[in-house]
């Protein structure tokens, strides 16, 4: 996981705040606001047990944004996930009741235990932003964020993700254990969870709606920087061991990202090191090897990182 050096007062408030509780997981915490001032969801995929629904909660409170939290089993159904009509005998007709979809930042816990059909209620409302139940569609909060939480595909009761769906995630990270100076203090100090629910915001939903609207439209990209971002979709679509690149959405979320890598550091312009420094958890999840069974995997990241160290430099 590549180090960013944050110079931006806000970002540094919010790191500031939650530092005492999040032992070693700052570079974490930066990928989160990457994607929530990027207007992008977030895929946390680790072993239980390494603070992965911590930081999500961490993230809703220091943000002010109102959360919501699906915990997902194989017995969940898309209308615990979007809400349902039910009818009213009072009323003699039926009255819609919303899922916790409708927040500003849900998490859905262990993601990879709901059936295909479940996992795929999230795909309309990631994408664009809504929600259509019995023929009526529903305009979701903003910002509107998803942070899913994955345990490896390897063990019991999971079900992968299709690939619709993992492209519907801006990043995929992983946490990984915490150094042994990090981890000392966490068992000194115990669960931090508590102490996280007492947590002031930093921000507000409208204050972060007006950081992505303000990164939007300040932040200047070149055509040369353009075309650095298009010469590593197209390097991905031509390499021998890649059986599907990059889409254009997925250059589009990588430039998404390099503008607010850009911002993050006091800068009004990107440079091809704001590009390179997320685009192995942007673009990792996105391409498929050739008789690779997972996307996604440690052999992906390595082709893509190999790509990265071949891109031509600007000149």
């Amino acid at each position: 996981m590549g180090s960013l050096e944050v110079k931006n007062d806000t970002v540094l408030a919010v790191i500031n705040r939650l530092s005492p509780f999040l032992h070693g997981k700052n570079e974490a915490l930066i990928r989160i606001l990457v994607c929530a001032f990027s207007g992008g969801h977030m895929l946390l995929e680790d072993l239980p047990g390494l603070g992965k629904t911590t930081m999500a909660i961490a993230a809703s409170r220091v943000l002010g944004l109102r959360f919501g939290r699906v915990q997902c089993t194989n017995d969940l159904l898309p209308t615990d996930v979007t809400g349902l009509n039910i009818f009213k005998a009072d009323k003699g007709a039926f009255e819609f009741h919303p899922g916790p979809i409708f927040n500003n930042l849900v998490l859905v816990d262990e993601i990879n235990r709901a059936t295909a059909k479940t996992q795929s209620a999230l795909l309309e409302a990631m994408g664009e932003e809504q929600v259509t139940i019995d023929g009526v569609t529903y305009r979701l909060a903003r910002p509107f964020m998803v942070i899913a939480t994955q345990n490896p595909i390897e063990h019991s009761g999971t079900t992968p993700l299709p690939e619709s769906q993992m492209d519907r995630f801006m990043m995929r990270v992983s946490i990984g254990y915490p150094d042994r100076e990090s981890e000392l203090g966490i068992l000194r100090k115990g669960s931090q969870k508590n102490a996280i629910d007492g947590v002031s915001p930093v921000l507000s939903a409208e204050s972060v709606v007006s950081v992505q609207q303000a990164i939007e439209r300040d932040i200047v990209v070149s055509d040369r920087i353009l075309e650095y971002i298009l010469t590593i979709a197209e390097m991905t679509r031509n390499h021998p061991q890649i059986a599907s690149g990059i889409s254009t959405r997925g250059a589009m979320v990588l430039l998404a990202c390099a503008r607010c890598a850009a911002w993050m550091q006091g800068r009004g312009f990107v440079i091809p090191e704001d590009v390179k420094i997320f685009a192995p958890e942007v673009l990792a999840h996105r391409i498929q090897l050739r008789g690779t069974a997972r996307s996604g995997s440690s052999d992906a990241e390595g082709v893509l990182q190999s790509i990265l160290n071949e891109v031509p430099p600007l000149t």
